[in-house]
């Protein structure tokens, strides 16, 4: 969507972030009339003290008025380190709590959101474009309010020293406006631009930076490369265009201003000569000044205005998150301190994309305290079964009970809380391995950390570090291997103590001895627990109370390993014979 070029409503929802700072934000307007006053009066100081005391030879009037211009500049100095200071804090506050609702409302939404917003979009949005909405009060609001009250101050005090020399300075400033507007117009077409290939740009290099392994493992290097400068130059291209546009409008606003001065200079010489008395010496030195006060904020503010054009954009982009509530989970009411672990799923239907249907009314149930395997081909919904449970997506028909409870009824936190997820492919922070095993949780003592992971067998691994549990394992966990992240990952979901833990393929892509250490943390951690295991290794699917065997987003098969195995021409049966057969003999 684009943005208007003021859109009133959106300029309304961002000055609703000033009511806390309220009494800044009218300080900041107080100072913006001290700095025109101060400003515009130094000026009429000047020709009076030409005209008065100079000309009669008045050597203390000179004094006095030199003096109070002195004391008018300090006064403006003041007023305007002030305006310019609250201004731009007033900015920075309102931008902390923008991007702090911003990334909570973000923490909100379902993952179907985050599956369709490329990464470094979102980034953009939160750091870049909400740092240009500050320059709506550091460089755009304050600054135009400022120079507006301090040309009008300018125009009156103009008029009341010689209208006719007035007249003709306001009779050339519609020409400086003409060309203000059509500048205006044309900026706010080249930053929408702009801010589209920052994003993009951020986009790109958030995804080639993440995959760099993949570019290289196969000689992508110079096809991204062409890639890059492809966007690049687009980027270039929209900056470019900014700048051609600065270049030819502030040599024209100083044509204007230089003919401007010009035939005032010109007019009030003759008028001098002429010997009318309403035009003094005093007079035509003040309007030099007068007509710089004038036109300079007129043309600065274009620019000033382009500043807040660009806050503008970059809050519209923003606010379009913020009013985003189609992708807002709803919240249950209910809480439990713990669950018993029963699970029940009624004809669950689930799609991904609107008419594909990943999950066919599926009816599963389990037992608390169980262990089930969920088996099948990629793609038969095993992971979305657990995705559901967590309420990362919502169904489209049917229900999810745990402990005879719809999931929907719980809170978000209280449900997520009870459950535990070791996954595949394990995230972890760049920071140490006791804050990626306690997620920063101030509940869970290092003591208990310490405890759990001799509990399962990890302890020795995790003290074989540098620095043992205040190893930082870099972004990604990149300083620890697959099976050493699938060990903190398991300790993570121990320490948290939940009443139902999901295995997600956990063990499919780790060494020998990760595996057997693997093996006994899952023995540990899923005994007295309902535990779900995506499976992918022969000893978790024989170990399990009851298999789940799916296909196309339906179960066709359920039962212990024992009874599926003997089943002629069965699903499990093709499948174990002809994957896990082989693992079996190695």
């Amino acid at each position: 969507m684009k943005a208007k070029a003021f859109d009133v409503n959106l300029f309304k929802k961002i000055l609703r972030y000033t009511k806390p700072y309220k009494n800044r934000y009218y300080g900041v307007i107080v100072f913006a009339i001290l700095l025109s006053i101060f400003a515009a009066l130094r000026p009429y100081l000047l020709q009076i003290t030409v005209d008065t005391y100079i000309k009669s030879a008045s050597k203390s009037g000179l004094l006095l008025y030199v003096t109070i211009m002195g004391l008018a500049l300090i006064l403006e100095v003041l007023s305007q380190f002030y305006f310019v200071y609250w201004a731009n804090w007033l900015g920075q506050d309102i931008i902390k709590d923008i991007r702090k609702k911003l990334f909570k409302h973000m923490l909100s939404f379902r993952m179907k959101y985050f599956d369709n917003a490329p990464v470094g979009q979102l980034v953009t949005r939160s750091v870049s474009d909400i740092e240009q909405i500050a320059r709506i009060f550091s460089q755009g609001l304050f600054m135009i309010i400022s120079d507006l009250m301090k040309m009008l101050v300018c125009l009156l005090i103009m008029f009341y020293m010689n209208w006719q020399l007035s007249m003709i300075v306001v009779l050339a400033m519609p020409v400086l406006v003409y060309f203000t507007r059509i500048f205006q117009k044309k900026m706010q077409v080249a930053f929408e631009e702009v801010r589209t290939q920052v994003a993009n740009m951020n986009t790109f290099v958030q995804e080639r930076v993440t995959g760099m392994k993949i570019v290289q493992l196969f000689n992508r290097e110079q096809i991204e490369y062409e890639n890059f400068k492809e966007i690049n130059q687009k980027h270039n291209k929209a900056w470019i265009k900014t700048i051609l546009y600065n270049s030819i409008f502030f040599p024209i606003a100083d044509i204007i201003s230089s003919i401007t001065l010009g035939i005032v200079v010109l007019y009030g010489g003759f008028q001098i000569i002429d010997g009318n008395p309403f035009t003094t010496v005093g007079q035509m030195i003040s309007y030099t000044m007068f007509i710089g006060m004038l036109f300079n904020p007129l043309r600065q503010i274009a620019d000033k205005f382009n500043e807040m054009q660009m806050g503008m954009i970059a809050a519209n982009r923003v606010f379009d998150i913020l009013d985003s509530t189609a992708d807002v989970q709803t919240d249950g009411e209910k809480t439990i301190s713990h669950f018993e672990g029963n699970i029940r799923f009624e004809n669950v239907r689930f799609s991904y994309v609107d008419n594909q249907e990943v999950l066919k009314g599926i009816n599963l149930s389990v037992n608390a305290g169980e262990t089930i395997a969920i088996v099948g081909s990629t793609g038969a919904g095993k992971s979305t079964i657990i995705n559901l449970l967590n309420r990362f997506y919502e169904i489209n028909s049917g229900a999810i009970y745990i402990d005879n409870q719809n999931i929907n009824d719980f809170k978000l936190e209280n449900l997520r809380t009870q459950i535990a997820i070791v996954l595949q492919d394990v995230f972890l922070f760049a920071d140490t391995i006791h804050n990626n095993i306690t997620l920063n949780n101030p509940a869970i003592s290092r003591d208990e950390v310490i405890a759990a992971a001799k509990k399962i067998g990890v302890h020795k691994f995790i003290k074989s570090l540098p620095d043992g549990y205040d190893y930082d394992v870099k972004e990604r966990g990149v300083m620890l291997s697959s099976g050493q992240r699938q060990l903190i990952a398991f300790l993570r979901a121990y320490v948290s103590n939940p009443s139902i833990l999901i295995l997600d393929e956990a063990t499919s892509s780790i060494d020998t001895y990760s595996e057997e250490l693997i093996q006994k943390a899952t023995e540990t951690i899923t005994k007295g627990r309902t535990s779900i295991v995506i499976a992918h290794r022969l000893a978790t699917i024989v170990n399990a109370d009851k298999i789940i065997v799916m296909d196309k987003g339906m179960i066709v098969e359920e039962g212990s390993h024992q009874e599926l195995v003997i089943k002629e021409d069965g699903y499990y049966k093709n499948l174990y014979d002809s994957q896990f057969a082989v693992e079996k003999l190695e």
